[in-house]
């Protein structure tokens, strides 16, 4: 039996992997780790997630997400800060889509000691 792999592109399956953040049986150690998990909350569907990871001042009342959207990968492309040591954090990324793809610079805090998303840029 083959374990896939998690949807953020490590090679540990969903479960251990971004699954356990989904979940609630951890929190994401790194605002990398958040986004990976955000990243794979989208490809799952997991709208509760991503509005729970949101910081509370960006955060939209909703989250309605295209059921037709499929992504297809997920590339790091660089962090700042970001880890156990910060409060704050940036990560760069390209996320892939059946027709396209997103690049993205985003802004990542620490509220009640958990990262969540802030925003992001989209750099030219």
């Amino acid at each position: 039996m083959t374990t896939r792999s998690c949807p953020c592109g490590l090679p540990d399956s969903y479960p251990a992997c971004c699954g356990r953040y989904h979940s609630r049986a951890a929190a994401a150690p790194s605002a990398e780790a958040l986004m990976r998990s955000r990243y794979s909350a989208f490809v799952k569907g997991d709208a509760g997630y991503l509005l729970r990871t949101w910081h509370p001042r960006t955060r939209p009342a909703r989250l309605e997400l295209d059921p037709g959207m499929r992504w297809t990968g997920l590339e790091i492309l660089g962090t700042g800060d970001g880890s156990a040591f910060h409060a704050t954090g940036t990560v760069e990324f390209r996320a892939s889509y059946r027709g396209g793809s997103l690049h993205e610079r985003s802004r990542f805090e620490r509220v009640d000691g958990d990262w969540v998303y802030v925003d992001g840029e989209f750099p030219a």
